[in-house]
């Protein structure tokens, strides 16, 4: 068996300040290193080196972080050791990610396990983002298959050259005005949405202040942009004052509508007071409360009554309306500046406008059937109290994103691996996804599950956590 490069220098993802990260579940970060992203891939200091050799026993004493960097001058150096620590690694657990699925994001699905190469089928789908079940509705597919016969496949452009067709244009002008915005700049992705939006407008020296559990397409912009960083712990707004009491200059604070790891909300009416009192401005990245929340659906900013208050209105085209693509959505200055400054706009092909013509009716389809958000919210509040009857620790879930705490990395694993065999379709998420001994499975909750599915899949996850001692 080979050996790790001896000594390596291992670190977590680069930072502004080239610092490791505080992790979501420990204390404040001290002044001198605040400025570090809060991502969870930091590696442990006091866990193992690399530089021993992988056990298969031990498997569980290593994760990504301790390869993300080591010494020496070949830009391979490390590719050994991963692929021997993966080789025992990928058959101990970590194929449980990206299992292929041979159906529609539906309900049911049917995955294949690559573990062995077999087939499950009739799973309860408890994973995917298709919060309202549009994805595979036939009037969403018919629109994208009538738009293949007259565009193609894909946009073959930049959106600044020849990647723009009419059906962006049009599913830009629908969305605006269901936003109620000024004017709506589409991405190819949400998290070029993110990127784009915090790199292409702030700079050198502004302040960008961001909940510590931000997701990484908002980190990834902090370091794009080069600004100054601070990250508050989440959901506190009184550590938010403190960093914005530090600041000076152009300042933004970002916050997430829903938080996708934990389905928490933001305390959104005390974070836009304290950011005016200190003149902040307001980004609410609404990836998992875009089209749910809110009497119309436009989101957390409308739930609090709060869409003038927030400057900058991000969301998702993948979770709630089953495409792919993201926004930003403000006023008409906001968006024709970011259109110039955005690399992750610039410089990436554009949405295929296929998916574009599918986008356009599943929007309708969302604001013409409020039964589907009416059902959601039932189907969150039924699994959620089937579950607390169990005694399956959910967190402080408020949403369709439900996690179900676990708390043990060494076992995460095996619990993954019984529940796909017992028939739910979920996925382990472990350190450094989330800190260390805070690995979860995290449910995604559908319009379109039925309450015989929900309780199913209740059941089944109860019996699984019971025989692995994580519940009574």
């Amino acid at each position: 068996m080979k050996r790790f490069p001896e000594k390596p220098d291992v670190a977590g993802p680069s930072a502004p300040s080239g610092k490791s990260a505080t992790p979501p579940d420990g204390p404040p970060a001290p002044a001198d290193s605040e400025t570090a992203p809060p991502a969870e891939s930091r590696p442990d200091e006091n866990g193992p080196s690399p530089a021993a050799t992988v056990r298969p026993g031990g498997i569980a004493e290593y994760d990504y972080s301790n390869f993300y960097s080591g010494s020496g001058e070949d830009a391979f150096v490390l590719l050994d050791p991963f692929d021997e620590w993966w080789q025992h690694a990928r058959p101990w657990g970590y194929y449980l990610f990206g299992l292929p699925m041979n159906t529609a994001p539906r309900p049911r699905v049917e995955i294949k396990e690559t573990k062995d190469g077999r087939n499950l089928d009739d799973l309860i789908n408890l994973a995917s983002y298709n919060y309202l079940g549009l994805s595979y509705r036939p009037e969403v597919i018919e629109a994208a298959k009538a738009a293949l016969d007259t565009y193609g496949l894909g946009a073959s452009g930049s959106p600044i050259l020849s990647g723009t067709f009419d059906l962006h244009e049009r599913l830009a002008e629908d969305l605006a005005r269901f936003k109620k915005k000024e004017s709506v700049l589409l991405f190819p992705t949400g998290y070029s949405a993110n990127l784009g939006a915090v790199a292409g407008l702030m700079r050198p020296g502004d302040w960008v202040i961001a909940d510590q559990w931000a997701h990484a397409s908002i980190v990834d912009g902090v370091i794009l942009s080069k600004a100054n960083a601070r990250f508050f712990r989440h959901n506190d707004v009184n550590d938010l004052e403190k960093k914005l009491k530090k600041a000076t200059g152009k300042k933004l604070v970002i916050v997430e509508g829903v938080y996708s790891m934990d389905g928490d909300v933001v305390p959104l009416p005390e974070v836009v007071e304290v950011c005016q009192r200190y003149g902040a401005r307001v980004m609410v990245d609404e990836a998992h409360s875009a089209f749910l929340f809110g009497e119309n659906g436009r989101g957390v900013v409308e739930h609090f009554g709060l869409e003038d208050e927030v400057d900058i209105h991000m969301g998702t085209f993948s979770k709630s309306l089953g495409g792919i693509g993201g926004y930003v959505a403000g006023s008409r200055k906001l968006t024709q500046y970011i259109r110039g400054f955005a690399r992750s706009h610039v410089f990436s092909c554009a949405m295929p406008p296929t998916v574009a013509a599918g986008l356009i009716r599943a929007l309708e389809l969302a604001q013409a059937e409020p039964e589907l958000r009416a059902r959601l919210w039932d189907n969150v509040a039924f699994l959620q109290g089937l579950l607390k009857e169990s005694g399956v620790d959910i967190g402080d879930s408020t949403s369709q994103v439900i996690p179900i705490m676990i708390r043990d990395d060494d076992k995460i694993f095996a619990i993954g691996e019984d529940l796909l065999h017992e028939g739910v379709y979920l996925h382990p998420i472990r350190y450094p996804a989330v800190g260390k001994h805070r690995s979860r499975f995290r449910i995604s909750v559908s319009a379109a599950h039925t309450r015989e599915q929900l309780q199913e899949g209740a059941r089944i996850i109860s019996v699984v956590l019971r025989r692995h001692g994580i519940c009574r």
